[in-house]
C-alpha cells in the first residue's frame, strides 16, 4: 500500500526520473520519463530506457559508448558520488529518428544507485513535437516523378528541422504544372506558412497567374504583419509551351534550350499585405522536346561558401549546362551546392522537368 502510494508521488513530478544501477543498468522510471521516451522496461540498459539509435543493446560496451554524454554523467555521479549536471545529446531510435538534447542531474541515491532527473521535460517534448512537425512536412512533398506525362526530379533541404520553402507538383488538364514558393522567416513559423500555402494554392486552375492571385486574396485574410510574404514561381507545361508566373520570386526560372540557357523573368510582387490589390500576370514561352526546365528557390543562388561568395545564378547555369536530364541536374545541384558551401544556412529547393 505505501509502495503505490509512493508511486503515485513520483508519477506526480513533473521531472522525467530514471534509477540507474553501477552496471547502468536501468531499474525504474516514473511516469513523464515513459511519458517522453515512449519506452517501457523493468530493467534494461541506459540505451535501450530511452530508445538510442545506436547500439542499444550492447549500451555501455559498444564504441559508442566512449562518447556518451548520459552514460559518463552517471558513471562521474557514481565515481565521485556526488552531484552532476550535465548537457545530453542523443540521437533516438523509432520508426523516426530524431536528435533531442536536454539536461540532466545525476544524484548518488546509494545502495548502488543513481538517479537521474530530466527538470526541462517540456525542452525534450517540444523537441519531439519539432521532429513529428518536420515528418508531417516531409509528407507534403511531391509524391512521384510523372506529372501530365512529364517527368519530374526535385532537391529540398531545409536549413533546419522545418523548413520554410516548398516545392509542388501536379496534374491540371493533362498538363504538368509546378509550383516552388519560399516564405518568409524560418523554423516553425515559416513551417506553418508552408502549410498554408500547400492548402491555399489552387491546384485546380489553369492559369499560373490566376492561382497566385488566389493564393493573394487568401493571404490577405490571415491579416499577418508586414514581416511576413511569400514568393511565388508557378509554371504550367502544355504540350509545346509553357506558361508562368511570378510573385516577388526574384530567382528565375531556367529552361535549358538548345546547348544554350534562357533566364525567364517576370517582375511582379510577393505574396504580401505591402501593397492592395497587387496584380499578377503570365507570360508564355516555347520549348523543344530534350529541354529541362527548372525552378529554383534563392536558397540556391545565395548559399555562400567560407569566403562569402555565393554560389549564384552562374552556379546554377553551369550545372545545368552540364546536365542532359532533369534527375542528373538535381544529383549535380546537390554536389556542387555541398562541394562549394560545406554547411548550407538557407532552406534550398529545385524542381526540374523533363520537357
Amino acid at each position: 500500500m505505501i509502495e503505490k502510494f509512493y508511486r503515485r508521488i513520483i508519477d506526480g513530478v513533473p521531472s522525467a526520473i530514471i534509477v540507474v544501477d553501477q552496471n547502468l543498468k536501468a531499474v525504474f522510471s516514473n511516469a513523464n520519463f515513459k511519458l517522453l521516451f515512449g519506452r517501457e522496461f523493468k530493467r534494461a540498459t541506459l540505451g535501450s530506457a530511452v530508445n538510442c539509435a545506436n547500439d542499444c543493446k550492447r549500451c555501455g560496451k559498444s564504441d559508442c559508448a566512449h562518447n556518451c554524454s548520459l552514460i559518463s554523467a552517471f558513471e562521474d555521479s557514481f565515481y565521485s558520488n556526488r552531484e552532476i549536471s550535465r548537457r545530453i545529446f542523443l540521437k533516438l531510435g523509432g520508426e523516426e529518428r530524431r536528435d533531442v538534447a536536454f539536461s540532466i542531474t545525476v544524484k548518488p541515491l546509494g545502495e548502488g544507485l543513481c538517479m537521474g532527473v530530466i527538470d526541462d521535460a517540456l525542452e525534450l517534448e517540444i523537441a519531439r513535437e519539432l521532429q513529428t512537425a518536420k515528418s508531417i512536412q516531409q509528407r507534403l512533398l511531391p509524391a512521384g516523378k510523372w506529372a501530365g506525362g512529364k517527368r519530374y526530379s526535385y532537391l529540398y533541404i531545409p536549413c533546419r528541422d522545418i523548413g520554410g520553402d516548398l516545392p509542388e507538383v501536379f496534374t491540371v488538364e493533362n498538363s504538368a504544372c509546378g509550383v516552388i514558393a519560399d516564405v518568409s522567416g524560418k523554423g516553425i513559423s515559416a513551417g506553418m506558412l508552408t502549410a498554408f500555402v500547400k492548402a491555399a494554392y489552387d491546384k485546380s486552375a489553369y492559369s499560373p497567374a490566376a492561382a497566385i492571385s488566389a493564393l493573394s486574396y487568401k493571404f490577405a485574410e490571415l491579416n499577418l504583419d508586414e514581416r511576413n510574404y511569400i514568393t511565388v514561381a508557378a509554371a504550367r507545361i502544355d504540350k509545346d509551351s509553357i506558361t508562368y508566373s511570378m510573385a516577388g520570386h526574384n530567382v528565375p526560372i531556367l529552361l535549358k534550350s538548345g546547348g544554350g540557357i534562357t533566364r525567364i523573368m517576370l517582375n511582379s510582387p510577393p505574396v504580401s499585405n505591402w501593397f492592395g490589390n497587387a496584380q499578377y500576370f503570365e507570360d508564355t514561352i516555347g520549348y523543344k522536346s530534350g529541354d529541362i526546365l527548372v525552378l529554383l528557390t534563392d536558397g540556391v543562388t545565395e548559399s555562400k561558401n567560407r569566403y562569402g561568395e555565393m554560389f549564384g545564378v552562374d552556379g546554377a547555369i553551369k550545372t545545368l549546362s552540364l546536365s542532359r536530364t532533369g534527375e542528373e541536374f538535381i544529383k549535380n545541384l546537390e554536389t556542387n551546392l555541398k562541394s562549394f558551401c560545406g554547411e548550407l544556412h538557407d532552406d534550398v529547393t529545385a524542381i526540374a522537368f523533363d520537357l
